[in-house]
C-alpha cells in the first residue's frame, strides 16, 4: 500500500507533464518575458533616476487625461456589445465625424472671440454639435449595418461596420481633404494649475472632470431610469425582454444614441488635448478604446471606464517606467506597443477582462 501510495503522485505528475503542449510552453515563456521586462525595466529606471517626481506626475496626469477620452469612446463599444453582442468597428470614425464637424463651429467661435469670452457656453455648443452628429451617424450605421442582420448569425454586421468605417474616413477626406487642421487653442486652456505643489496644464483637469461627469451621467441613466432598466433587461435576454413588453428596437436605438453622445464628447476632448483633426483621427483612439473595453470587460459599463483610465495611465507611464530602464532609445514612441501588448495579454490570460464580461449565461 505504501509503494502504491508513493507511486500515485508520481503517476499524476507524469500525466500532467504529458498534457503540457507547445502552446502552454510559449504562453508561460511570454509571461516570463513580460514580467522580466516590467520588473527589470522598472528597477533600471529608478536606479538611473532619469525622471524627476514632477515628470512622473506629468506622465500620470496625462495618462488620466487620455484615459478619460478612451473610456468615453469605449462606452459606445461596450454598450452596443452588451445589447447586440456585436462590435461596432465604425465607432472610432463616428467619433472623428463628430469632432470634425464641431471643428468648424469651434473655429468660428474662436475667431469671434466667443470661445474666450464665454468658454462654458461655447464648449457646451461645440460638444452638443459633436454629440448630435455622432448620434445621427450612429443611428444610420445601426439602420444599415446592424438592423437587417439582427437575427442572423453571420459576419455580415461586422463586415458592414468595417465598410462604414472606411466610408466615413474617405467621405471626410473627399469633403475636406487630407490636411491636418489645427483645433482652436483658447487662452484659458494655455495656463497651468498648481496641484499639491506640482504644475499641470489646465486642459488636463478640465478633460478629466468632463469625462468623469459624462460617465457619471451615463451610469445614472443606465442604473436609475426606466430606459436604463430596459437596457439592462435586453442585455440579459433580448427575447425574454420582448416577451415582457419591452420595445427592443427602441432600446437598441437609444443605446446607439447614448454611445454616439459619449463618442462626441470624447472626440472633442481628444482634439482639444492634441490640438488637431483630420480624416484619420478617429482610427487610433477607436482601436485604443476597443482595447480599453476589452481590458475592463466588454459589455460591462464600469469595466469600460476602469479599462479606459487604466490603459491611459499605463500607456503614458509605461514607456518611461518599463522601457527606459532597459536602454530603449525614445521609449515613448513605443507607447502603442505597450497598449496592444496589454490587449494580447488580457485576451490570452483573462479574456473576460478586469471586471469580467457581463453575460446572461454566466449569471444564470
Amino acid at each position: 500500500m505504501t509503494a502504491q501510495a508513493a507511486s500515485a503522485p508520481a503517476g499524476t505528475r507524469l500525466k500532467a507533464l504529458k498534457r503540457i503542449t507547445f502552446v502552454d510552453v510559449v504562453l508561460w515563456a511570454l509571461r516570463v518575458i513580460v514580467v522580466v521586462v516590467v520588473v527589470g525595466g522598472t528597477i533600471g529606471t529608478f536606479v538611473k533616476g532619469t525622471y524627476t517626481t514632477a515628470q512622473w506626475v506629468d506622465f500620470f496626469m496625462f495618462g488620466l487625461t487620455i484615459g478619460g477620452v478612451y473610456a468615453l469612446i469605449a462606452l459606445g463599444y461596450t454598450m452596443v456589445y452588451g445589447i447586440l453582442r456585436l462590435i461596432n468597428f465604425a465607432h472610432g470614425d463616428i467619433t472623428m465625424a463628430g469632432a470634425f464637424s464641431a471643428y468648424f463651429l469651434a473655429s468660428s467661435l474662436d475667431r469671434a472671440g466667443t470661445l474666450d469670452a464665454f468658454p462654458l457656453l461655447a464648449m457646451l455648443a461645440i460638444m452638443a454639435l459633436a454629440m448630435g452628429v455622432c448620434a445621427g451617424i450612429a443611428l444610420i450605421v445601426e439602420h444599415i449595418c446592424y438592423r437587417p442582420f439582427r437575427h442572423v448569425k453571420s459576419l455580415a454586421p461586422l463586415i458592414c461596420a468595417i465598410g462604414a468605417s472606411f466610408f466615413l474616413q474617405h467621405a471626410f477626406r473627399g469633403m475636406y481633404g487630407s490636411t491636418i487642421r489645427s483645433y482652436p487653442d483658447p487662452e484659458w486652456m494655455k495656463g497651468r494649475l498648481d496641484l499639491f505643489g506640482f504644475e499641470i496644464p489646465v486642459v488636463q483637469p478640465i478633460v478629466i472632470l468632463t469625462a468623469l461627469g459624462a460617465m457619471l451621467f451615463l451610469y445614472l441613466i443606465v442604473q436609475k431610469t426606466r430606459m436604463g432598466t430596459a437596457m439592462r433587461a435586453v442585455s440579459e435576454d433580448r427575447d425574454a425582454a420582448a416577451l415582457m413588453g419591452i420595445d427592443v428596437n427602441k432600446v437598441i436605438i437609444f443605446t446607439f444614441i447614448l454611445g454616439g453622445c459619449m463618442a462626441g464628447i470624447g472626440g472633442v476632448l481628444y482634439c482639444f488635448v492634441y490640438k488637431q483633426i483630420y480624416y484619420f483621427t478617429g482610427f487610433f483612439p477607436g482601436i485604443k478604446a476597443f482595447c480599453a473595453a476589452v481590458l475592463g470587460g466588454i459589455g460591462n459599463i464600469p469595466g469600460a471606464m476602469v479599462g479606459g483610465f487604466f490603459l491611459g495611465v499605463v500607456e503614458s507611464v509605461g514607456p518611461a517606467l518599463f522601457l527606459d530602464g532597459i536602454g530603449i532609445t525614445a521609449p515613448y514612441q513605443l507607447r502603442d506597443l505597450i497598449a496592444f501588448t496589454m490587449l494580447v495579454m488580457i485576451l490570452i490570460f483573462r479574456p473576460q477582462g478586469i471586471l469580467g464580461e457581463r453575460l446572461a449565461s454566466q449569471r444564470a
